[in-house]
């Protein structure tokens, strides 16, 4: 007769394929950025430039984040399981917090991408010029990451899983 174990675990295989290490200094460039865009805001449309930047950077994170849950919900509603908040850098907003599927990160965030300019563009008609370019940099900066580990990767193998920590994005396959 053959034992069982008490905790029936279930344990997974996977193979480190490439690996990116994220420098600090690359992350204090890219935290930079907001206040050069600021300063911006503030030379060229005053205190409505302010005004207009800070309420662009929550609007544009809510954007991301409806866009991607609707993604994650109608493709398979078991990945939402799998994507978290995070206020760490460079991953802030909504973002895988396990291993995940490579093929669907690039499905939802070219998504986000092009829905998100769309959604931009109309904001444009009605929105103070300001505004419309708050939510314009605060779009792009936080794709900026996500789109460089899609490029990153975009020579490997389609079927990986990706990983990705406030030090470095690694890409698996099972």
């Amino acid at each position: 007769m053959v034992a069982e174990p008490e905790n029936k675990a279930t344990f997974y295989q996977y193979r480190l394929l490439k690996k990116k290490v994220i420098a600090r200094s690359v992350i204090y460039s890219y935290l930079c950025l907001p206040i050069i865009m600021l300063f911006f805001n503030l030379l060229a449309f005053s205190w409505m430039g302010l005004l207009s930047f800070v309420l662009a950077g929550p609007i544009t994170i809510w954007i991301h984040y409806v866009i991607s849950r609707t993604i994650l919900l109608l493709v398979r509603s078991s990945y939402t399981k799998r994507w978290r908040w995070s206020l760490r850098m460079p991953w802030l907003g909504y973002i895988p917090d396990q291993h995940f599927s490579y093929r669907m990160f690039v499905r939802v965030h070219l998504n986000i991408c092009w829905i998100g300019l769309c959604i931009i563009t109309v904001c444009l008609i009605w929105s103070p010029l300001s505004f419309t370019f708050a939510l314009i940099f605060w779009h792009i900066w936080l794709l900026v990451p996500r789109l460089y580990v899609i490029l990153f990767l975009s020579r490997e193998r389609k079927d990986g899983l990706i990983k990705l920590t406030n030090q470095d994005v690694s890409y698996y396959l099972q």
